[in-house]
């Protein structure tokens, strides 16, 4: 037979008071060490079982009330989620923190993300990608990358054996503008066909630059997210390019 749980509530207090360790009490008990600290916090406010009881069976009485939203907090996420182009809660919570001084749980930012936003369904989160390709000869592995220069964009290829690349600069960032880039720049500069097109996972390379890849490549690989390192090559040359075009707009 279950416990109840003002049967739980009394055990705990009782073991509380004799001194038992609250992960024990959590695993004798079923329940989270997290609610055992919460209760133990609660009955020292309340000063005795009972009033921690009467308090705990008024509060179950009738609906509770909806939590409220914060609406500026709302619009603060929405804004970064546009600003940083898809950004996931992790960053988002670092640049709330960082240009608001709010801290806000992760969880708290994705259902809020939840409320204006399709999400990807949690089956895509940890796709298997392969290992990161290698190349021994020339045409066999391209990193492909974009570098924001605020006014304008650089959509960039390098070849990670031969070291050669192509840079071409669009006044937007989109699949569109990538799916011109591979257009212009395979044939000139790639011959127009490699063995694998590695970029990362932005909206950039998705949609009309994906279906051009397929005509471009054998194999269009998605680098995993924060894995700076399996873009290595063309992380670098953007370096590079960064320090030679900066301030330069079209």
């Amino acid at each position: 037979m279950e416990m109840r749980q003002e049967t739980k509530i009394s055990l705990a207090w009782e073991l509380l008071e004799a001194g038992v360790p609250k992960s024990h009490i959590a695993q004798h008990l079923e329940l989270s060490r997290r609610t055992v600290i919460r209760w133990s916090q609660a009955f020292e406010q309340a000063g005795s079982l009972t009033a921690f009881l009467d308090g705990y069976q008024q509060a179950k009485r009738g609906p509770r009330r909806k939590r409220k939203r914060d609406a500026v907090l709302q619009r603060r996420i929405w804004t970064l989620r546009r600003k940083y182009r898809g950004c996931c809660g992790q960053k988002i919570q670092y640049f709330l923190e960082k240009e608001y001084g709010q801290r806000v749980s992760v969880t708290t930012i994705y259902k809020i993300l939840h409320e204006h936003f399709k999400l990807r369904s949690k089956w895509q989160k940890n796709q298997i990608r392969g290992p990161v390709p290698q190349a021994q000869r020339p045409r066999q592995v391209l990193q492909v990358d974009t570098v924001d220069f605020g006014e304008v964009f650089a959509f960039v290829a390098v070849d990670i054996h031969s070291k050669e690349s192509a840079v071409l600069l669009r006044p937007s960032l989109e699949a569109l503008d990538g799916q011109l880039f591979l257009r212009h720049c395979f044939p000139k500069v790639f011959g127009g066909f490699v063995d694998v097109i590695q970029t990362d996972g932005g909206p950039e390379f998705k949609g009309a630059f994906a279906q051009e890849a397929k005509r471009c490549c054998g194999h269009h690989r998605v680098a995993r997210p924060y894995r700076k390192n399996e873009q290595s090559f063309v992380e670098s040359f953007n370096r590079n390019l960064r320090k030679e075009c900066l301030g330069w707009v079209e």
